[in-house]
């Protein structure tokens, strides 16, 4: 086994000091889960489009062994081929590594894409230095058993750094049943909630949805997992991210409240935004003491699941985007592009001018009524006066009432919005006359009148007697 040519020494020293440094690399580059500098991320980004590279030419590499017997030159291109795929590994692996140390990435899904990929390179030095002896007739079994290894590890790295981008049960959500029981599959889970706790029903689903695919336990974020209560609870690196009794001071609700594209904005970039009424029940719920079983939440009522609104696309308003861009700019009311979509629409935002934004504000904004599919009006001066104006917003999905000084007089003007399926009157003094009208809302399916004359007299009211006291 001892190679007698002096190339073929240093092949074999120089494999065996690249297979050392390899294994020494995640020892040397600790991934403690902390963000490091944005020029370690920027490169590290590149490692989704070069991994792909020598995927494609391990895939290959067999294919042409295959055939070789066949037709012997595609042999001689099954080596040169192996040697590209080592080259892209060795590409692939350094940027990944950028990608984890610089963005945070940490968890055992991490680290075991990040084992796969070096187990994956030496396995493919392995192959380089056992296929002249398998060529000469001389171990004939080794490299085949060598390359089948690869293939294997190729096969395990790939699963797992798919889990990383799309959730670890991106393959088996929807494997049928049985399926699921042969393999064992998409069982394994952190301890279930307790059963139609209010926690259970709507808010693990949200974080499931929106966060664990960063925040589990393939892949923990900043230290943080999401994937149970007590997880959620025990916070990550920057601390707890919920403070029960106290939303606004929650790190979780900062961060799914800033505007997309902001560099802690939740969830992270490339996945969609979440729903106003997400947020609603998630502020409620943390405002309430955060209960991992309460069934109900005082002031939230929640219709029975009904196929979701078709949403009807707002009108063309190219014409009023010089307006639009510049109060992007400004630091007054802002209107926002949901998406890069025209169609989807705008969202009004008053977070930077609450105290100054009352109902001559918003009548000024009457313009672009047809195109706004969200209004932000919590926490501002408007009164039930503004009644008048949001009922000429006949593409409004959404309406954020909480904390200002409406009453309820004038409810009723919100009847020809068709759209709105969402109203948070939380904090208001409302009562349960004002908002007997907005039964007659059909699509109208979340209501918050939590802290306000409306709402039931306990939290811990069936959701039947919620149901009575809001539509």
């Amino acid at each position: 086994m001892i190679p007698k040519s002096r190339l073929t020494r240093a092949m074999w020293a120089g494999a065996l000091g690249v297979s050392a440094a390899l294994l020494a690399l995640p020892f040397l580059v600790n991934l403690d889960g902390t963000q490091h500098a944005d020029w370690q991320q920027f490169l590290g980004r590149f490692h989704i489009l070069m991994v792909h590279i020598p995927i494609g030419l391990i895939v290959l590499v067999p294919v042409l062994e295959i055939a070789g017997k066949f037709r012997p030159e595609l042999r001689e291109a099954a080596g040169f081929v192996l040697w590209l795929g080592l080259i892209g590994c060795l590409g692939a692996l350094p940027l990944g590594f950028l990608l984890a140390y610089g963005s945070g990435d940490a968890g055992a899904g991490v680290t075991r894409h990040m084992w796969g990929g070096i187990a994956l390179t030496i396995g493919l030095l392995a192959c380089l230095l056992a296929r002249p002896l398998w060529t000469q007739g001389s171990l004939t079994r080794l490299y085949p058993a060598l390359l089948a290894c690869v293939l294997l590890a190729l096969a395990w790295t790939g699963h797992h750094g798919g889990s990383l981008t799309h959730g670890s049960n991106y393959l088996t959500e929807y494997m049928p049943a049985p399926l699921k029981r042969w393999t064992a599959l998409g069982t394994v889970q952190a301890k279930a909630p307790v059963s139609g706790s209010f926690y259970a029903k709507h808010i693990d689903p949200i974080l499931d949805k929106n966060c664990v695919a960063c925040h589990g336990e393939a892949k923990e974020k900043g230290g943080l997992r999401m994937d149970s209560y007590e997880l959620l609870m025990r916070g990550g690196k920057d601390g707890a991210v919920i403070v029960p009794g106290q939303a606004e001071r929650s790190l979780l609700i900062e961060r799914v409240t800033l505007p997309m594209g902001q560099e802690h904005a939740m969830p992270a970039e490339g996945r969609a935004p979440q729903k106003a009424e997400e947020i609603a029940w998630l502020k409620a719920w943390i405002q309430q003491g955060a209960s991992p079983s309460v069934a109900t939440l005082a002031g939230v009522s929640i219709r029975d699941e009904r196929e979701e609104l078709a949403l009807e696309p707002v009108g063309d308003y190219s014409g009023l985007m010089p307006e639009i861009r510049q109060m992007e700019k400004g630091k007054g009311a802002k209107l926002t592009q949901v998406s890069s979509k025209p169609a989807d629409g705008l969202i009004l935002m008053t977070a930077d001018v609450p105290g100054s934004f009352g109902d001559a504000q918003l009548a000024q904004f009457q313009k672009f009524a047809p195109y706004i599919v969200e209004a932000e009006l919590g926490r501002t001066a408007v009164t039930d006066k503004s009644f008048d104006v949001l009922g000429k917003f006949t593409h409004l999905r959404a309406l954020h009432l909480e904390g200002t000084a409406v009453t309820g007089e004038g409810l009723e003007k919100l009847a020809p919005l068709t759209q709105l399926t969402y109203l948070n009157l939380s904090g208001t003094r409302v009562t349960e006359a004002a908002v007997a009208p907005l039964g007659s809302m059909k699509n109208l399916r979340h209501v918050y009148l939590y802290n306000t004359p409306a709402q039931p007299a306990a939290a811990a009211e069936t959701t039947e007697s919620i149901a009575r006291s809001a539509p």
